[in-house]
């Protein structure tokens, strides 16, 4: 027979008057904890009790109920009361709910008040945060929170930080999967996708730490303490649309702000804005950079300024402060140290007196219209502008003896090195060699040819120095021409002399940039094969071995390895001209082209017979498509031009290798300059041929299939 489940009877519930409630001695809490009696009254005197006090009748000597209670559970509640009336806003004989527990109850008081506060538990972190959120979602404010909860508006903006993290990243949270601490540092960037990114990108590793999580958030960010950040200033940033990301667990250092792009653009516009003042000056250039290279200045004059005089003004002021310093001194001379605020007076006195004299330079009015100044960012954050360099290219060609400006003026001098007269508000203000505010040339729009990219100049120009080398090694005379004239710039030319009593060598030139068919060309396969030809012969391993050799050496193979040493010097490689005056200068970079011209006449290169061709990789794949079109037209008339006009970009190219293989065209970079001006001339008297592309085409199925006799000139009318 089934045993009937014993029926569970409540405790009743009996409102109490508050003088009827006294401390129970079972009261299991002696120790203070949580929130404090006076919070907790302030609470209760705000939403009411919450939870009534657990009671039992007090009983008299012979277990008569004496109509006074007492508390075993609830005796911080109780005490927050008492308070309460204490304080005469809550009446002496105010009821207080309560749960009537049975004198003869087999449960003890220490039971009660034990289990009350075992059993409990504890609200998860999460839920306040949740909780504290919808506060904030239902109109409440940070601060009435905070004072609702007694903690500062600093921990509401906590909480309420860590309940914006990304809910799934919560999930993990509230499922005990990352820490508290962990969480913390996901709340320093808003953007949950990044946020789930980067927990994906360590949960799984040893290297979860919240150190670590900070910085992958962060890591595309600029801090608060960048000079850059300072530079512009939080302002001007957040006023641009600018996100600043903050720590609120942790020190941030001012935070991070999120938009490097956004950062860098208001630095320029702030550099050129006092660049734009600082051209009223009359420098002739004036350069930008939020970094300027180590060596910006290198082969650059600087102009010898005075410093300007201080004002009546400041100089009063000057005296001033150097008083007081002196009368300070004097004053605690005796001590062996200064005291804190006397330290700190001293110090400030110190720095307004170097305001004061770290005086602007005046320059010389006829040197600063043909010298310049560099705008920048210093280390700390502050402007910094450094004025009064001379470049190479704007110095006098002569020192002529002149009375004043205008006879300067008069003779080529007191303007540009060409004797061009400059009038101030001419400034040329750059960026790394550029005009500010020029637009970037757009490569497809408009279909106008635009100069080639500047690293494919740079591959092709590498093919042509190969070729020469190839070229000189086989061609004593020029080589033996071309050392000559090596001799004698360095002879005659003072100004370019190295110092020594004869310095000719052949310096190794690498090639920075190269295409990747370069090593597998038909002329770096001669050059080798030549190289190790010689190599094989020369006793390279003993010096007096090597000058017999050379001694012995017929006149004709003297000259060939001559000209084969030689080659490897030569160098025809377009670079970047370094606008700071280190590296190659514009008018260096011209003059090593031209010359590059001249030793491909004496040698009669010839970069197709050379292995050179267009191909996608090499040149069409890299070329906007107005070049291909180009090409195309050049090579095989403008009708050929027309038919592959239509195409997108990667069948163009594709298309223009097919129809240019074997027809021995080159870009303008490699072609011989005396070439191209007999092709001119030629094309001039009519001899070059027809421009409207009269030559036959062999055109794949995709362009000839269904193509009437009369699309040709339909094409072109279009």
């Amino acid at each position: 027979m089934a045993k009937a489940a014993q029926k569970i009877t409540l405790s009743p519930s009996r409102d109490i008057p508050f003088d009827k409630l006294v401390l129970s001695q079972s009261n299991v809490r002696r120790i203070k904890a949580g929130v404090s009696v006076e919070e907790l009254a302030e609470d209760i005197a705000r939403r009411g009790l919450l939870q009534g006090l657990s009671v039992r009748p007090v009983l008299d000597a012979e277990g008569v109920e004496t109509g006074t209670f007492e508390i075993p559970a609830g005796g911080r509640r109780f005490q927050a009361l008492s308070l309460l009336v204490k304080q005469k806003r809550l009446a002496k004989t105010a009821p207080i709910p309560c749960i009537l527990r049975d004198a003869a109850s087999d449960i003890l008081a220490e039971d009660d008040s034990l289990a009350e506060n075992m059993q409990r538990v504890a609200l998860h972190p999460l839920d306040q945060f949740r909780a504290f959120q919808a506060l904030r979602e239902k109109g409440q404010g940070e601060e009435a929170i905070a004072a609702a909860f007694f903690v500062t508006p600093q921990i509401v903006k906590q909480r309420l930080k860590l309940a914006s993290v990304a809910p799934a990243l919560l999930e993990v949270y509230a499922d005990d999967g990352m820490t508290l601490e962990q969480l913390m540092a996901f709340t320093v960037n808003p953007d949950h996708a990044r946020q789930v990114q980067v927990w994906d990108a360590v949960k799984n590793t040893w290297n979860k730490e919240p150190y670590t999580i900070r910085r992958m958030l962060t890591e595309t960010s600029v801090r608060a303490s960048d000079r850059r950040a300072i530079f512009v200033g939080i302002e001007a940033y957040e006023a641009a649309g600018g996100v600043v990301m903050r720590d609120l667990f942790q020190g941030d250092d001012g935070g991070w702000f999120e938009a490097p792009a956004l950062l860098d653009r208001l630095v320029a516009e702030k550099l050129q804005a006092e660049a734009e003042a600082l051209s009223a000056e009359g420098w002739k250039w004036i350069e930008v950079a939020t970094d300027l290279p180590y060596g910006y200045s290198h082969g650059l004059r600087r102009l010898a300024g005075d410093p300007a005089p201080m004002s009546d003004a400041e100089s009063a002021s000057h005296a001033a402060l150097l008083s007081e310093y002196r009368a300070l001194e004097d004053e605690y001379s005796g001590q062996d140290e200064y005291p804190e605020e006397i330290d700190a007076r001293l110090g400030a006195l110190e720095l307004a007196m170097e305001t004061l004299e770290q005086r602007p330079l005046i320059f010389d009015p006829a040197e600063v219209v043909r010298a310049g100044a560099f705008v920048t960012v210093d280390r700390d954050g502050r402007l910094a502008v450094y004025r009064g360099y001379v470049r190479p290219e704007d110095e006098p060609s002569e020192e002529l003896p002149t009375d004043g400006a205008e006879d300067a003026e008069a003779m080529g001098q007191g303007g540009d090195a060409d004797g061009a007269g400059w009038q101030p508000g001419a400034t040329v203000i750059t960026s790394g060699g550029q005009p500010l505010g020029a637009e970037l040339p757009d490569d497809e729009e408009d279909g106008a040819l635009k100069p080639l990219p500047e690293r494919l100049v740079m591959e092709l120009t590498a093919h042509r120095t190969l070729a020469l080398r190839e070229a000189i090694g086989r061609s004593p005379d020029v080589a033996l021409t071309l050392l000559l004239l090596k001799l004698v710039t360095d002879t005659f030319r003072t100004s370019n002399a190295s110092g020594s009593c004869l310095d000719a060598s052949v310096r190794h030139v690498f090639m920075s940039a190269q295409a990747p068919d370069l090593k597998d060309s038909v002329v770096a396969q001669l050059v080798h094969e030549r190289h190790a030809a010689w190599e094989a012969d020369l006793p390279l391993g003993d010096d007096a071995a090597l000058w017999e050799y050379l001694t012995v050496l017929d006149q004709g193979s003297r000259l060939a390895l001559l000209a084969h040493c030689l080659s490897f010097g030569i160098n025809a490689l377009h670079e970047k001209v370094n606008p700071y005056g280190a590296g190659i200068s514009t008018s260096g970079l011209t003059r090593r082209m031209a010359h590059a011209d001249l030793v491909a006449r004496a040698t009669d290169l010839d970069m197709v017979e050379a292995g050179w061709e267009p191909t996608v990789d090499g040149y069409l794949g890299r070329v906007p498509k107005a070049r291909i079109l180009e090409a195309v037209r050049e090579a095989k008339g403008e009708g050929a031009a027309q038919l592959l006009d239509h195409l997108k970009k990667g069948e163009m190219a594709a298309e223009a290798e097919r129809l240019l293989k074997g027809s021995g065209w080159l870009p303008e970079v490699l072609r011989r300059a005396d070439l191209i001006a007999l092709d001119d001339d030629a094309i001039a008297e009519g001899q070059g041929e027809d421009a409207g592309g009269s030559a036959d085409v062999d055109l794949p199925a995709f362009l000839s299939a269904d193509l009437p006799d009369s699309a040709a000139p339909l094409i072109a009318a279009e």
